[in-house]
């Protein structure tokens, strides 16, 4: 497998910007325009998956991205809980609930299993090279 230089290459970045950009959609709806707080709390969880990811992998340590993802994956699980308060609160519908828990609920599984292979791997990061 090639080496991944950017951590735009990376899918679970890809897939978290991709969702961000439905939950800042989602919340362009005039209901959420009643609640500030709370659209800008679904936007900012939805955002901290992505950004924790990127982060992480431009701290060039293997065990410093481990702790990144672990915060990332935490941002998947704050945004699927505010799922269900739009759900409630009658803000989405059930199929557009389903759609994005279903798709946050495998990033945070494509992240758990990402942090997994990291933690096998040996290497310790661009930050360590040369410092054996």
């Amino acid at each position: 497998m090639p080496a991944i230089l950017k951590f735009e290459e990376l899918q679970i970045w890809k897939d978290a910007r991709c969702l961000s950009a439905h939950i800042f959609q989602l919340t362009q709806k005039e209901c959420f325009f009643r609640e500030f707080r709370f659209k800008e709390q679904i936007k900012s969880a939805a955002g901290s998956v992505m950004d924790n990811i990127a982060e992480g992998f431009e701290r060039s340590s293997r065990l410093e991205f481990i702790n990144f993802l672990s915060i990332a994956k935490g941002s998947c699980g704050e945004v699927k809980s505010q799922l269900y308060r739009a759900l409630d609160q009658k803000y989405i519908l059930i199929q557009e609930f389903q759609t994005l828990y279903d798709e946050y609920d495998r990033l945070s599984s494509g992240i758990a299993a990402f942090t997994l292979y990291l933690d096998k791997s040996n290497i310790k990061g661009q930050k360590f090279k040369g410092r054996e």
